[in-house]
């Protein structure tokens, strides 16, 4: 206030003050305001910009540590969830595993005491090691006779009697040479017999069964037939080019020609009737086709020769009543279940009872005479 008295009588000398005299130049608001700031207020205030500077950057560096703070408890949380989660997991397999072992125990308690009846069965058989390898070889000889009635597998049936005899061949007893002499003559039989390729027609029946859902229906092949056929660009061309000369009266008669030869159609299929099927019937017949080459699988694999032919036969009378056979895939398709239908699964088995019942007679007569 004492400084800002003095200004009108600076302003009356100014004033009154000759007109010839320059006047000196008027200060801005900003420069007198830095003219009357002292060493120590200017200090203050550059002390007060750099406090506040310091506490604003303090501020934020205070910020991005929660929030790295934050996101540290974001991740920490959702490590524990996880952890949380696989415990509950390893809890889980914890408890299926000891469900596991507890079934384990349980079947090795059990497999334990088979197995100390097979032992007090096994001691109770080897009185007499000759006696034991008797047993052995009648389970051998009677599993290689069972393979051959039920399954007609030779080869298995072959592989048991090698094993019967090999087995008499390690015991190095003369009194089992004329065992072994019966049963290398069942196993010359064995090896005589002729060999079916099983896994060759089993792959072509796999073949057919695919080949099912592409065979062509008799009625819809003669149908696209005949679209081709109207569509063939000969046809197209003679009834583009009409005759010269050609009347109108003629014209008409032309076209109403060319109209009726499209309604109506004389073939000879080679049947007495064109069978005709509903679209769920189409898909029914190809799958009881289908099942009639699983049933031919089946009587293949067991060795039923009749049975076998029997369902080629009925396939190849539906395939050739209700599917195109003169397209390519249809006769295929016929070709390949005569082809099977002549392929000859049944051999005839030999009889192994002889050396079956030449090792119970003998074991017997063992039997008798050690009482």
């Amino acid at each position: 206030m004492s400084e800002q008295t003095p200004q009108p009588d600076n302003d009356r000398q100014d004033a009154s003050a000759s007109p010839d005299q320059p006047r000196p130049a008027r200060k801005t608001p900003a420069a007198n305001f830095i003219s009357r700031i002292s060493i120590t207020q200017l200090t203050l205030a550059v002390m007060v910009v750099v406090f506040l500077w310091q506490w604003l950057e303090e501020r934020r560096i205070i910020n991005d540590m929660q929030q790295q703070l934050a996101k540290k408890i974001a991740e920490t949380e959702g490590i524990s969830k996880a952890d949380r989660l696989l415990l509950t997991q390893s809890q889980d397999q914890v408890t299926e595993l000891y469900a596991k072992v507890t079934m384990l125990e349980t079947r090795y308690a059990e497999m334990h005491n088979q197995r100390g009846t097979l032992e007090n069965l096994y001691n109770d058989l080897s009185v007499s090691r000759d006696e034991t390898a008797l047993a052995e070889v009648e389970q051998m000889l009677l599993n290689a006779e069972q393979q051959l009635q039920l399954s007609a597998n030779v080869r298995a049936a072959l592989i048991a009697m090698q094993s019967a005899d090999a087995r008499l061949q390690r015991m190095n007893r003369p009194s089992f040479k004329g065992l072994r002499k019966i049963i290398g003559q069942d196993m010359d039989r064995l090896r005589a017999l002729p060999s079916v390729d099983i896994t060759g027609i089993n792959h072509q029946i796999t073949k057919l069964i695919a080949a099912v859902d592409e065979l062509p229906l008799a009625y819809r092949q003669r149908v696209a037939d005949e679209k081709l056929l109207i569509g063939h660009p000969s046809e197209q061309i003679a009834q583009a080019i009409p005759p010269k000369d050609e009347t109108a009266g003629q014209k008409l008669l032309r076209e109403i020609w060319q109209e009726a030869k499209h309604l109506v159609r004389i073939e000879n299929t080679g049947r007495d009737e064109l069978p005709l099927l509903l679209p769920n019937q189409e898909f029914f017949l190809r799958e009881n086709l289908k099942l009639r080459l699983l049933s031919a699988r089946i009587a293949l694999l067991s060795r039923d020769d009749d049975v076998f032919r029997q369902e080629l036969k009925t396939t190849q009378q539906w395939t050739a009543r209700y599917f195109d056979t003169k397209s390519p895939a249809g006769s295929a398709m016929l070709a390949g279940l005569k082809k099977l239908a002549a392929t000859g699964i049944s051999v005839e088995l030999p009889d192994l009872s002889t050396s079956l019942q030449e090792v119970r007679n003998y074991r017997l007569s063992r039997e008798k005479a050690a009482r």
